[in-house]
């Protein structure tokens, strides 16, 4: 294999980041999320994409997939705010996208 096709490589294997996965179920999840009224309450501001190609490489801007073998990271939605690993509110714009403060999950979701 030729020394300049491995950046290439990967970059395309990256081509795919900020694609999330809703589970079912809790235990299928990698990251437990509850989404806030207020985005004063959230550790991420995140804006929903209409393509898979607006999301990549970011944790602030989701695109959802209907398969988990597609998804960067599986989600699942608790009922209450202290079973949460994330708190994320969603805006209206992508500019308005980003994390409130530093957080665990923090260059972790794509």
């Amino acid at each position: 294999m030729r020394l300049w096709l491995l950046p290439v490589l990967a970059a395309l294997a990256r081509a795919s980041a900020g694609l999330v996965f809703v589970a079912d179920h809790d235990y299928e999840a990698d990251v437990l999320v509850y989404a806030v009224d207020h985005d004063y309450e959230a550790d991420l501001d995140v804006f929903v994409a209409d393509h898979d190609y607006e999301a990549e490489g970011t944790d602030e801007v989701w695109y959802f997939t209907d398969h988990d073998y597609e998804a960067d990271v599986v989600i699942y939605y608790t009922d209450h705010d202290y079973e949460a690993d994330l708190k994320v509110f969603f805006v209206d714009h992508d500019y308005e996208a980003g994390w409130n403060h530093g957080h665990a999950w923090q260059e972790r979701l794509h």
